[in-house]
């Protein structure tokens, strides 16, 4: 008899275990700056020194930087399993001719600026490679994170999105992905991160928003299916009446209203995913299937979809307004549903940032 998925309380104590353990180990490695705000973890006493560094991981401040891409410290990073959840992994994209702080070099003067892009529904792992010569032509590092389907049982495509799900916390993940980024890549900056994300990658970016609004330099959220709104009389992920229970996290607007927001979608992406019939099917089938109860009532769930797209984002960008929240929305008229069709806006969005964060940091 198969063992059941641990609630969900005890599986986010654990995946958090992990990660501090991880931090114990690798915290003399970490920048300073993570000290007392990301990480509560003490740097270790002299006396244990010698033995966690003996077992830390390379870094590209051991590495020759003639020897950077031999060693897979620039170029294409492989896809790494993530330390607190090996389920879950990331690639990165380090551009070459940015990045030459290996063993030897100074510190880089203005760190190298880092882009999350959080992959939709379909899991497209070639967005990394796409992105390439943006990254080349800006300065940027590229992270693509890794959210497998089946993870909340063999039916699950959505639990990343949500942030917290069954056996998944996607936002401690991505939390440790950039940990572990600070140790790897130490030239890289991970306090202030830019995040996009597109369909179902906008789900997750916008959620991520909400909670750690402290660590966007800019975020762009792309054509999501479903929005989390700040109605504190709703709960999650409809809305935020429970966020302290849920993540232990409270909003702060304030913080939010300081992030440079982008929304972007196609004129044409008005159609409801799947069509009434779908949906009326997937009520019907889950009815008999026995959904909502036993393990699928210990997480939020995300209701169907009853609109399209191009809707809910203006309704998402008026009620943002109305609690002072700017967004700045662009409709690319003739797109649908498409990541690539949207995408120049979403880059023209982000390299004005990109920018604009390097000039503050070097001045």
């Amino acid at each position: 008899m198969l063992n059941r998925r641990p609630p969900i309380q005890d599986y986010s104590v654990v995946q958090h275990q992990r990660h501090e353990r991880w931090l114990l180990t690798h915290v003399n490695l970490l920048p300073d700056s993570y000290l007392g705000t990301n990480c509560r973890t003490p740097r270790p006493i002299n006396s244990r020194r010698k033995n966690k560094m003996e077992n830390r991981p390379l870094t590209a401040r051991d590495v020759p930087p003639r020897f950077l891409n031999s060693t897979l410290f620039v170029g294409h990073i492989p896809y790494r399993a993530l330390t607190s959840d090996p389920r879950v992994s990331y690639a990165l994209y380090v551009p070459p001719q940015h990045y030459s702080y290996g063993a030897g070099t100074p510190p880089a003067r203005v760190k190298v600026p880092l882009l999350v892009s959080v992959h939709g529904t379909r899991r497209d792992v070639h967005t990394i490679y796409e992105l390439a010569p943006f990254a080349d032509s800006t300065g940027c590092a590229i992270l693509a994170p890794l959210f497998p389907t089946g993870l909340d049982g063999p039916d699950d495509i959505d639990s990343y999105k949500l942030l917290r799900s069954t056996t998944l916390r996607s936002d401690l993940a991505l939390l440790s992905m950039l940990d572990e980024v600070a140790v790897r890549w130490p030239d890289i900056d991970t306090d202030k991160i830019f995040l996009a994300g597109f369909s179902g990658g906008g789900q997750f970016a916008h959620r991520f928003l909400y909670l750690y609004p402290e660590r966007l330099a800019a975020v762009s959220v792309g054509a999501p299916g479903h929005a989390t709104v700040l109605d504190e009389q709703k709960s999650w992920p409809v809305g935020v009446k429970d966020v302290d229970a849920v993540f232990g996290k409270s909003i702060d607007k304030a913080l939010i209203r300081k992030v440079p927001i982008h929304l972007v979608i196609g004129s044409a992406d008005v159609k409801v995913h799947g069509g009434e019939e779908f949906w009326a099917w997937m009520r019907q089938f889950k009815a008999q299937r026995g959904a909502g109860s036993a393990v699928a009532n210990d997480t939020p769930t995300l209701l169907p979809i009853d609109q399209g797209r191009l809707e809910t984002m203006h309704q998402l960008r008026g009620l943002w307004g109305r609690d002072g929240i700017e967004a700045q929305l662009d409709v690319v008229e003739g797109v649908s549903h498409d990541a690539r069709g949207v995408r120049d806006a979403v880059l023209q969005f982000l390299e004005s940032r990109l920018r604009m964060r390097l000039g503050e940091c070097s001045s």
